[in-house]
């Protein structure tokens, strides 16, 4: 990514973030902007949301943010008007690393209890 798409990306995370702040509904899911990437023509931003809660309640918000994308995107556009010529399109995807992590954590912990209940081999 160029040092131009890496500020305009930071840019929409930042000014998207305070807009989720302000407009998202608090139904006991807490949001996140984990990412913001942009095409290196700045047509498009792909945003990656992180929703705490159950998997449910994360496509929930995710089908209310889809939803709304030109509600976000005319929001967004009035916060940094200054900045573009166009307004990149927007498209939001769920960011599942956080609970891949916890998954491959919770796997390691099995395994590290596993051999350590293992007997000990003799030596040959």
């Amino acid at each position: 990514m160029s040092i131009r798409t890496e500020r305009v990306a930071e840019l929409i995370q930042r000014e998207l973030g305070n807009i989720f702040q302000k407009e998202l509904p608090r139904n006991g899911a807490l949001t996140t902007i984990v990412a913001v990437k942009v095409t290196p023509d700045l047509s498009l931003a792909r945003v990656y949301l992180s929703v705490l809660g159950a998997k449910e309640l994360a496509q929930s918000v995710l089908g209310h943010v889809r939803k709304e994308t030109k509600f976000f995107r005319k929001e967004l556009s009035s916060k940094i008007r200054n900045q573009f010529r166009q307004m990149p399109e927007l498209e939001f995807y769920l960011d599942d690393v956080a609970e891949k992590a916890a998954r491959i954590d919770e796997l390691l912990r099995q395994a590290k209890a596993q051999s350590s209940n293992a007997e000990p081999r003799p030596n040959a």
